[in-house]
């Protein structure tokens, strides 16, 4: 049901302690309404023990606590698992929690990484992406941004440690709310993820890419690059003809200028299109340039797409060419694929499926 309700989330302290001004509440309430939520996870306002019954009361009629509901989890041999929920209007977003991996941004045995969306859909288009193949429809909200790592955690029992802004979307085009729940995330009083664990992937926007390195926040940037030239990368990512390679790379220059974190380079490798050696030695030089790890991803099947994964070897022999040419770079293993944890999948096969039923019925 659609709860036409703002969402609580979506506030900063500064937005609550203003809207409990106007109601004669002290300033000290807001700490208090945070700390149930962020720290104590309360699932209803009537909860807040420790506020006046009334405050209690004007908080349920005036906001929304949550509004994420689970839909479907996946899981897969590998621990990975994969969350499709609704939100309040009806659309579905995806999030996947990723278990430890010594080559997912970081070595810690402990990590658990969450791939969170920003977008419903998205509007860029790749080639290799379930995400866009119905499109775009909205932005999400800083606060639907937030739920996601909160109803995981609450699901699953276990702390995130890790964020990944690769889910579902373009984030920097969602660059206001992104940035907002950047913020609730990494504050003491919000989720409490240091800067240095959250991760924002881009397919290149070159201008936005550019603003974020001038936030004040050391968030580590991946680039999801795909191709080492601009003819291959434009088969695969339509961004490219608006910011090409020379763009996207004196972005990330600049960006590289301002940040202690390096750059990492995102690349799916697809069988005969962007795994040849050629691209590789390409690859290196572009790579060296901003001393970029670079993430190597074997293609994840999406069903409605012609794409298929390069075999082993050739996986095994790009991988050696770019660690030849002095390149800090890695393959992802297998995290996941049994479940279809590419960005899209779950949601894209829940949608047909629906109007597979709906479909049928009318008939």
């Amino acid at each position: 049901m659609n709860d036409s309700r703002p969402a609580i989330l979506d506030l900063s302290p500064a937005d609550l302690a203003s809207w409990l001004r106007e109601r004669q509440q002290p300033k000290y309430r807001a700490d208090q309404i945070f700390e149930w939520i962020y720290r104590k996870r309360v699932t209803g306002f009537a909860r807040m023990l420790n506020l006046p019954e009334a405050l209690r009361s004007e908080l349920e009629n005036n906001f929304r606590l949550f509004g994420l509901r689970k839909v479907r989890q996946t899981g897969s041999e590998d621990s990975t698992r994969k969350f499709l929920f609704s939100l309040v209007d009806g659309n579905l977003i995806e999030t996947v929690l990723i278990p430890a991996s010594p080559d997912l941004y970081g070595s810690a045995a402990d990590r658990k990484t969450l791939c969170v969306s920003t977008q419903v859909g998205c509007a860029y288009g790749c080639k290799f992406c379930a995400s866009g193949l119905d499109g775009w429809t909205r932005n999400l909200r800083s606060g639907e941004i937030v739920e996601q790592i909160i109803q995981v955690e609450a699901e699953t029992g276990e702390k995130v440690n890790n964020i990944v802004f690769m889910g579902m979307g373009e984030p920097l085009a969602n660059f206001e709310q992104l940035l907002r729940a950047v913020k609730t995330i990494n504050a003491d009083w919000g989720i409490g993820i240091g800067a240095r664990h959250m991760t924002v992937s881009t397919s290149g926007l070159a201008p936005r890419i550019r603003e974020l390195a001038d936030q004040p926040l050391q968030i580590r940037l991946a680039i999801s690059l795909h191709g080492a030239t601009d003819e291959v990368r434009g088969q695969i990512m339509p961004v490219n003809r608006k910011y090409p390679l020379a763009e996207l790379m004196d972005a990330c220059a600049y960006y590289s200028s301002r940040k202690k974190q390096r750059i990492t380079f995102e690349y799916i490798l697809i069988n005969g299109i962007n795994d040849g050696l050629d691209q590789a030695e390409k690859l290196a030089r572009l790579a060296r340039r901003i001393e970029a790890k670079i993430n190597l991803i074997p293609y994840n099947q999406v069903q409605g797409l012609n794409w298929s994964r390069p075999s082993s070897n050739r996986q095994n022999a790009f991988l050696q060419a770019l660690r030849s040419s002095g390149i800090d770079a890695t393959i992802r293993r297998e995290k996941g694929h049994d479940i279809d944890a590419a960005c899209g999948q779950l949601r894209l096969q829940t949608v047909r499926d629906k109007t597979f039923a709906a479909v049928s019925e009318v008939r």
